[in-house]
């Protein structure tokens, strides 16, 4: 089996790809190679735990296959570059890894997807046993651009000792989620920790989670931006009471948020599905802080979680921000190994695959035709954590549990449905959603302010694109 290449030899392949982008320009990918019996992963999955995961499921495909995998680690933010400078000297990988969905649009404007190919793994192993959501993320029109493989969400935490004493129903509405911000505010304590950090793409993914559960939505399928809906202007009200009143002073980060609810100085906080080990007190650089809480999981025990919150607009519909990864396979692939090997890796790779990190790898294939829950209960016995590990399900309740398995179902993204995904890039490039929110919540600007500045600078992104 071949190694992963060194470290030294990526870093060189990043500098060849600047010189290549210098010298072409263009994006079309070259034609299908034949199978040689080798296949090129790249993995977006770089941590050194995440590759060892990954390699021990390739050897165990290249013992059941005899094709040989070479597994190249790729930092997220030089993928667009190393694939344009792959495109053009016709070596594009034949399969990547742990590709976001805005990644997967990018790559099909660039014409570097086999989707016959990703529909064939699809069929192959039944699309049926597949979230829905997943699979419409995952598509444009007829076109299955990639094999969705798990997911995250953005959810709610919330300290139930304190709802409870205080007789407050969980924050899964607008209503109930402000009613409890305001009864939990006071004596130096926050009802909420809520990101207001201009620069990062945090405070977006907050606020989407918010808009989304509101059936706000960015765009129309006419590619106009449609933030000046009242639904949006009621989700940017929202957030404006939460940010200016209800949680703690200054730039909200996403450490900061964590540290507040961390150390029971924020009853809420709106967070990834990555906090489920650490809210456990399974990772030492970054564990709960409250009184109650050193060298325990008191904190996990008396957290409760809201996958998907519900604004007054919603009209029945609902959805809740998630980040959900692919398999690629290229326009340049082997096709038949490629497939076989994304195959393996949604079947027997599978629960090595989400099993790395199982806190925030959701299996979006719940199982097969025949144990339609094989995966969603292998995912249950997976131990999360990194300086000490156990089986989320043994730390959390059934009820939560059950919210963080809904995660998959309740997947929802801007532009995505509506087929203008490719604004997603610049929108996450030059943020200008948190910068606004951030004017928003230092009080500089009014909701009906930032609503319009939001219309208008979506509005500017979609022109740049046209």
């Amino acid at each position: 089996m071949k190694t992963m290449r060194p470290r030294a030899v990526f870093v060189a392949a990043l500098a060849t790809a600047a010189s290549l982008l210098v010298t072409g320009c263009g994006s079309g990918a070259p034609e299908a190679r034949e199978g040689d019996g080798t296949l090129t992963v790249w993995s977006l999955e770089v941590q050194p735990d995440r590759i060892q995961a990954t390699q021990a499921e390739a050897e165990k495909f290249e013992e059941a296959t005899g094709i040989e995998v070479e597994i190249v680690p790729v930092e997220e933010d030089q993928i667009s570059q190393l694939m344009a400078a792959a495109s053009l000297s016709g070596e594009l990988p034949d399969v990547i890894g742990s590709v976001s969905l805005g990644l997967v649009r990018s790559f099909q404007g660039d014409d570097y997807l086999n989707t016959d190919a990703a529909a064939a793994v699809i069929d192959q192993l039944g699309e049926d046993t597949w979230a829905s959501a997943a699979l419409e993320l995952t598509r444009d029109g007829d076109d299955q651009l990639s094999v969705p493989s798990d997911a995250w969400g953005q959810i709610i935490v919330y300290r139930t000792d304190l709802f409870e004493a205080a007789g407050l129903t969980a924050p899964d509405t607008y209503e109930s989620l402000l009613a409890a911000a305001e009864a939990l505010t006071g004596d130096g304590n926050y009802g909420i920790s809520l990101a207001s950090d201009a620069s990062s793409a945090f405070t977006q993914q907050t606020f989407e989670a918010l808009a989304l559960g509101n059936n706000c939505q960015l765009v129309d399928d006419g590619g106009n931006a449609t933030l000046d809906s009242e639904a949006c202007l009621h989700a940017i009200e929202l957030y404006e009471r939460l940010a200016t009143d209800l949680s703690p002073d200054g730039t909200q980060t996403v450490e900061s948020t964590r540290a507040s609810y961390f150390s029971g100085q924020a009853a809420m906080t709106i967070w990834s599905t990555f906090l489920l080990d650490e809210l456990a007190g399974l990772r030492n650089d970054a564990a709960p802080s409250c009184a109650e809480c050193e060298g325990t999981s008191w904190l996990a025990e008396h957290t409760g979680i809201v996958p998907r919150i519900t604004g007054p607009d919603a009209g029945g519909i609902a959805g809740s921000y998630g980040e959900m990864t692919s398999w690629v396979i290229t326009s340049s692939a082997a096709e038949e190994d490629a497939t076989a090997f994304v195959e393996f890796m949604l079947s027997d790779g599978y629960s090595g695959w989400f099993g790395m990190a199982p806190e925030g790898k959701f299996p979006v294939r719940s199982g097969t035709a025949d144990d339609p829950s094989k995966y969603t209960d292998e995912w249950l016995a997976k131990e999360a954590g990194v300086d000490t590990k156990a089986p989320l399900a043994e730390i959390y309740g059934a009820e939560t549990i059950d919210a963080m398995t809904s995660v998959p179902q309740n997947l929802a993204r801007w532009a995505l449905p509506q087929g203008q995904g490719a604004v997603l890039g610049p929108l996450t490039a030059q943020l200008p959603i948190p910068k606004i929110l951030a004017d928003l919540s230092a009080g500089s600007i009014d909701a009906a302010t930032a609503q319009e500045q939001m219309q208008q600078a979506v509005t500017e992104l979609l022109e740049g694109l046209r």
